[in-house]
């Protein structure tokens, strides 16, 4: 089969249409997630929960996130990753109208857990058929473009969710997720290119273990895939969690809550923006240097703040805002570098890189909502600023090669 690859020198609408799609796709499950977490409260109402549901929704999401990575990438890598990708978005699809027919909390949950199987096409399938179509410096721009369309999610997430519940049944929300899937998959049909490079070879137990055994080994992949998990968590966690910390422990509306997630977002989307400015004038690893100080600094700030006053919500949203600029630098640039850290197909390297970081996400917000009912923002902004350190020490290790991510591709 032909393997067509879309180089930076041919970037016309054909060429576009698939990245544009795709994050079309990956927007369609961002705001699955973002949307319904201030109507999680409408959720747990309906269902008689107790309150602790809120977070363990976005737990289940990203639980079946990590479920399938392990397969998809290397099956994608042998079959194309097309059929693969355009599976994904019709299980999503699927999946989404099947929350209609949900009678009680623990069935919302296993829908939440199903639908969240959509986000391992993402990344293991749908992100690595990205890095291999455009070559470096133009996949950067690319990605960070890209990101910032898919953090709308997050940055109108909450305040549409939150309008949506006073207005209009919660379980409407997942027909418009489902609608904005099936558009994707229009567009994905049309456009995404085949570049899988194993085409036809046969998938075997033995085979994904010998893949995987060497990805693992390489300990420049593990420390950048495992320094992305623990870079994104305090964000993720902030995601799950805000609705109670503002809402139920701030005794705020639902209106000033998704205020309080603007400069976090907005924050986000202008590293990102920077990142595309930057990204032909400084090398990778510059960049992911220059993000360090705002991630760490921010970090502090929220976690100084609310252990001086559990309170200080404010100082704290700043602190995230501080971080997420950082974030918005420093990711992309991690991502590509620790994709191409290892030699193995990019499917498996992918999958590994989504495994690892879905794990640190499920693990660490169950973490974070213990953390926050032991000991209040204190305590969570604390567990906030421990992943940032985690994250630095990784960044050590993996950038210890005064190498790697020096040149100027592109």
């Amino acid at each position: 089969m032909q393997n067509h690859t879309l180089t930076g020198r041919r970037l016309g609408r054909q060429a576009l249409l698939f990245p544009l799609c795709l994050v079309l796709y990956e927007f369609s499950t961002y705001i699955a997630n973002d949307m319904i977490q201030p109507g999680m409260l409408a959720v747990v109402g309906q269902y008689q929960a107790g309150i602790e549901w809120v977070p363990t929704s976005m737990t289940a999401y990203l639980a079946g996130g990590m479920f399938l990575q392990w397969l998809l990438g290397p099956l994608s890598d042998r079959i194309g990753r097309r059929p693969v990708m355009l599976t994904g978005v019709v299980w999503f699809v699927v999946t989404c109208l099947a929350t209609l027919l949900a009678q009680n909390i623990e069935q919302f949950t296993l829908l939440r857990f199903l639908q969240g199987i959509s986000l391992c096409f993402i990344g293991a399938v749908g992100y690595a058929a990205i890095q291999e179509s455009f070559e470096e410096a133009v996949c950067i721009k690319i990605t960070a473009l890209m990101a910032n369309v898919a953090l709308i999610a997050p940055l109108l997430g909450p305040l549409v969710g939150a309008a949506w519940v006073h207005a209009a049944p919660w379980q409407g929300m997942f027909v418009l997720f489902a609608l904005l899937a099936a558009v994707a998959f229009v567009g994905l049909q049309r456009a995404m290119p085949e570049t899988a490079t194993r085409l036809g070879e046969p998938l075997s137990l033995k085979a994904l273990w010998h893949d995987y055994a060497l990805v693992m080994k390489n300990i420049r992949f593990v420390a950048g895939a495992l320094a992305t998990g623990f870079v994104s968590l305090p964000l993720l966690a902030w995601i799950a969690q805000s609705p109670i910390i503002i809402i139920s422990g701030e005794q705020l509306s639902s209106y000033e809550y998704g205020l309080l997630q603007v400069p976090v977002f907005g924050a986000l989307i202008l590293g990102n923006l920077l990142l595309a400015r930057l990204t032909s004038r400084r090398t990778v690893r510059s960049l992911i240097i220059l993000g360090g100080w705002p991630i760490v600094a921010g970090l502090i700030l929220a976690a100084v703040a609310t252990l001086v006053s559990s309170h200080a919500y404010l100082w704290m949203t700043a602190g995230l805002s501080l971080y997420a600029f950082g974030i918005g630098l420093a990711n992309a640039g991690l991502v590509r570098l620790t994709l191409f850290a290892s030699e193995v197909s990019k499917g498996a390297v992918s999958a590994a890189m989504g495994m690892l970081q879905m794990l640190i996400f499920t693990v660490g917000i169950e973490v974070s909502k213990y953390a926050y009912l032991a000991g209040g923002n204190g305590l969570f902004s604390v567990f906030n600023l421990l992943n940032g350190l985690f994250w630095l020490g990784l960044m050590v290790v993996f950038l210890r090669d005064k190498s790697v991510g020096n040149s100027f591709e592109g």
